[in-house]
């Protein structure tokens, strides 16, 4: 048997775009894909803090230190600029996993940094 567990969590950063007229994903500063442990093309699971939105989608690679958290395609109706939003990433492992696995969790600065 498999369980989902939070594999990890980037918490509380900020949109910095929204492009309506993209293929829909998410794009995220590679430094925060990197601290969260989150690969491009991977699934991850939005939560907007300011309008209670939630959506699933995948992961495009954006410009290294840049703090980019764009919305895109479809997406980008379920955020504004300046919204506060918590990416989730999930990860299926068995019984005997779980019991010693820690999510990553990464909690950004104002400028979308993570903080070490």
């Amino acid at each position: 048997m498999f369980l989902t567990l939070l594999k990890s969590k980037i918490h509380r950063v900020k949109v910095t775009q929204a492009e309506l007229n993209y293929v829909g994903s998410i794009t995220i500063d590679e430094e925060l894909m990197e601290a969260a442990g989150i690969l491009e093309n991977e699934q991850v699971h939005i939560v907007n803090n300011n309008n209670g939105e939630r959506l699933i989608t995948y992961v495009i690679k954006g410009a290294r230190g840049t703090g980019i958290i764009c919305l895109n395609g479809a997406a980008a109706r379920k955020a504004q600029v300046g919204d506060v939003i918590i990416i989730i990433s999930y990860v299926m492992m068995t019984e005997e996993e779980a019991r010693t696995f820690k999510p990553t969790l990464v909690f950004p600065d104002e400028n979308n940094k993570p903080v070490r």
